[in-house]
């Protein structure tokens, strides 16, 4: 794959990041700071395997699985928190 596209890919992702980390910033419920949470961790794994990708770093796809999964037990107890309390 060309080096290029890789690179503009990777900026687009960069932009969803950034613009995720503004709607956690700014979101005016706890509900939209979770959601905007879950899609900055999506997009980041996203981000890791296109890093292993253009570097050749395989080790990264494991990094972005072990991530997605801590993110996704983080979420649940954070959607557990938020419906029921503590």
């Amino acid at each position: 794959m060309n080096e290029q596209i890789l690179f503009v890919f990777l900026a687009v992702i960069a932009g969803g990041i950034f613009l995720g980390l503004v709607r956690m910033l700014r979101g005016p419920t706890s509900s939209d700071r979770a959601v905007a949470v879950d899609t900055m961790t999506t997009t980041v794994v996203a981000f890791l395997v296109l890093l292993g990708f253009l570097f050749r770093r395989y080790v990264y796809l494991d990094v972005s699985l072990v991530y997605s999964l801590l993110a996704f037990v983080g979420l649940v107890a954070l959607a557990r928190y938020l419906e029921k309390g503590f």
